[in-house]
């Protein structure tokens, strides 16, 4: 019973740090990345469709990506769709290619940026947390209903707290990245 519930308690942890990394994928660092556009949907013949589903999206360099739409007709509401997610970009279209450029950020927004990412870390930290007292009274509670020893439970708990202590470490890691590449000027 403890390694179903260690097992668990570990897949909760990592899809915790997962969301932190795709969270962190998506801020803007000054640097084009297709994962900027990977929220944006397009208004496909009156259905929302994901952008990278209509048009082929690629880096052109460090500061443009490119929009190709596979039907010529939806580069106006591809273009209209990149303006409207709130992404802060100014897409260009030149009637068959939408090249979207990425502007260079100042001191202070990189500033706010790394409070941004810090908040998003912080948030995953509070998940794993909750999720190491949950494995813990689920280890007190199955304790008493399993009949195993109390020492079976320490031993499971000092488990917990090691995972907890790894993903824990593993978001910092991914915060100091995240600074770093948003600091580089």
């Amino acid at each position: 019973m403890t390694k179903e519930i260690l097992k668990q308690t570990e897949e909760k942890m990592h899809k915790a740090v997962e969301v932190v990394r795709q969270e962190l994928v998506k801020i803007r660092t000054g640097k084009a990345t297709t994962a900027l556009l990977d929220g944006v949907k397009v208004d496909y013949y009156g259905a929302p469709m994901a952008l990278h589903q209509v048009a082929n999206v690629s880096v052109l360099d460090v500061h443009t990506i490119s929009v190709t739409p596979w039907d010529k007709n939806m580069v106006g509401p591809v273009d209209k769709a990149i303006q409207s997610a709130n992404l802060g970009l100014n897409p260009v279209s030149d009637g068959t290619v939408i090249r979207v450029p990425i502007p260079a950020l100042n001191e202070e927004r990189r500033k706010d940026i790394v409070k941004l990412v810090k908040k998003f870390a912080e948030e995953g930290k509070i998940a794993v947390r909750n999720i190491r007292r949950d494995a813990i009274e689920l280890l007190k509670r199955s304790e008493k209903k399993e009949h195993y020893s109390e020492d079976d439970r320490k031993r499971a708990e000092t488990d917990v707290q090691k995972m907890t202590d790894k993903f824990v470490k593993d978001m910092d890691g991914l915060v100091v990245a995240k600074e770093k590449e948003v600091m580089e000027v």
